[in-house]
């Protein structure tokens, strides 16, 4: 095992695959999302041969559902309070509403139809959502082919949308994750702007947090120690693969936006405490980190330099365990 971060950020990870599968499954490189119900227990989302494996907090499995391929690229879930599952399935252009169990509710979007390019419109390539704990309301991330954020009523009725490409406050460029807080805010993880935006319920921009490498994903504490965790990409070139924080990494901030730790300095790799492509992320009620990693389409890049053996399977699901003090005043299955 390996420690990370200090005083009472600390988190000890064992650097391999989490869970206790039977002989012969795998994640198959891919975990995509992962999120905690009430009960700690994680749903995890991948692009192996089964889509959605639910394990218990000892890691033993409880059920799955997804092997008859449901979802074409499951990217973003979350847990409602119901303990109703949403998942975000970027390869059709849906956000859909499931049981536990696996049996579908509600679908916003129109399967396999996406919006024209930089339209506007839902959806594009979404990537995430989050649920307002207060008032049931969704937010959409969207995307990889827009630079919007779409606001829903718990029925799925299209209330409005905010955000355009650019680089200025309110703009953005790749959407790609999404959290909100019990406060009202909306938490936006602007991946190749390298920065999380912070807006109201009625997408006013209010401050932005720099200072990060890709910010790939933004997920809440749900201890009541007021946390927010950032999962950034490796953001370097081939060229300096040896280079020292500049990711792939996870930073600890509180909700005024200081950092309390960074989670791993070095490169990407497979040695414990460091990663290779943090892409979702969920925390339970102990204050400990679920984190999901691409890691075989993300190390393909360029960027990678050739230098990560994806003919074996990489791992993509690691838990890191708090060992500090933890305060224990748990809040909803998203943190709020």
């Amino acid at each position: 095992m390996t420690t990370l971060g200090a005083g009472e950020y600390r988190y000890r990870v064992s650097g391999k695959d989490w869970g206790n599968l039977p002989a012969g499954w795998g994640y198959g490189s891919e975990v995509t999302a992962v999120a905690v119900d009430a009960r700690d227990n994680l749903y995890v989302f991948s692009r192996g041969e089964r889509q959605v494996v639910v394990l218990d907090p000892n890691g033993d499995v409880l059920r799955t559902w997804g092997e008859e391929r449901m979802f074409d690229n499951p990217h973003g879930a979350l847990i409602g309070p119901d303990g109703s599952v949403y998942v975000v399935d970027k390869g059709e252009h849906v956000v859909q509403k499931f049981t536990p169990e696996g049996d579908l509710l509600m679908t916003i979007g129109s399967r396999g139809r996406p919006s024209p390019p930089m339209s506007g419109e839902p959806f594009s390539f979404p990537t995430h959502v989050a649920l307002d704990p207060v008032t049931g309301d969704l937010y959409v991330s969207d995307g990889y082919s827009n630079a919007r954020v779409h606001k829903y009523s718990p029925d799925g009725n299209h209330l409005f949308s905010w955000g355009e490409s650019g680089t200025d406050p309110g703009q953005f460029n790749l959407v790609h994750n999404i959290a909100t807080d019990r406060d009202g805010w909306v938490y936006v993880a602007d991946r190749q702007n390298k920065r999380i935006q912070i807006f109201d319920s009625t997408g006013r921009y209010e401050t932005q947090w720099v200072n990060l490498a890709r910010a790939n994903c933004v997920c809440l504490d749900r201890t009541g120690d007021g946390l927010v965790y950032v999962a950034e990409l490796y953001s370097g070139v081939a060229t300096n693969v040896t280079g020292m924080r500049i990711g792939p990494r996870i930073t600890v901030l509180d909700r005024q936006g200081n950092v309390k730790a960074r989670l791993g300095e070095h490169s990407f790799g497979a040695a414990p405490g460091r990663f290779y492509a943090p892409h979702g992320m969920a925390a339970d009620s102990r204050g400990n980190i679920y984190l999901a990693e691409s890691s075989l389409s993300e190390t393909g890049h360029d960027r990678y330099g050739g230098t990560v053996d994806r003919s074996q399977e990489l791992r993509s699901l690691q838990k890191l365990v708090r060992v500090g003090t933890v305060p224990h005043h748990p809040t909803g299955p998203e943190g709020a």
